[in-house]
């Protein structure tokens, strides 16, 4: 799904400002789907001009006026049909692991301030996500609840096989395949397809 459609789902709960909806994305979504203003409100008026929401202005004193959005029954619609045929795929786009497969090119210390990095923000994570979920009430959908929990599984579970594991990238085992490298001159087959 893309911020357009994401952002009629959640106008399908209630109008609300591009500053609330960022303020949504930042609170329930920022463990599978960031967006920022820079999408956001294009996405609210490209919605805006094909008829799928309405926008009306909030007077604020002292502050430019506030623009507010409600999803129009076109826009229900679409977003119904987003809910129909849109494919579940689950992408991982992830820095961290990308870097972590070249370890063994790393010095030690830049390695370790990495990996400690990365646990402190997927404990942090699972911390804001109990945070939500303490104060969710009965109003709060249970796919709410659901994406909540699933965020608050994968961070635990991340975090546990970082600590569990991170023994595989010790700095004696990083610095083995790069010290190889530059004695053979030879590229380490990393599928370990070599006969």
């Amino acid at each position: 799904m893309d911020v357009k459609t994401l952002c009629l789902g959640m106008l399908s709960f209630g109008e609300a400002c591009g500053y609330d909806l960022k303020k949504r994305f930042e609170a329930l979504f920022r463990h599978f789907y960031s967006a920022g203003y820079g999408s956001i409100y294009p996405a609210l008026a490209e919605l805006a001009d094909a008829g799928l929401v309405t926008c009306h202005s909030v007077p604020q004193e002292g502050r430019p006026e506030r623009k507010v959005y409600r999803i129009t029954e076109a826009g229900r619609r679409q977003f119904d049909e987003a809910l129909r045929t849109t494919r579940p795929q689950h992408k991982l786009r992830s820095e961290f692991l990308a870097m972590i497969y070249f370890a063994e090119l790393m010095q030690p210390e830049r390695l370790d301030e990495v990996l400690d990095e990365r646990l402190r923000e997927l404990r942090e994570s699972e911390a804001h996500i109990a945070g939500l979920q303490q104060a969710f009430d009965a109003a709060v959908p249970v796919g709410v609840r659901f994406v909540a929990g699933f965020g608050a599984a994968l961070a635990r579970v991340a975090a546990e096989y970082i600590e569990q594991n991170r023994h595989m990238l010790s700095s004696a085992g990083a610095a083995r395949a790069p010290a190889r490298r530059r004695r053979t001159g030879q590229p380490v087959d990393l599928m370990g397809t070599s006969a």
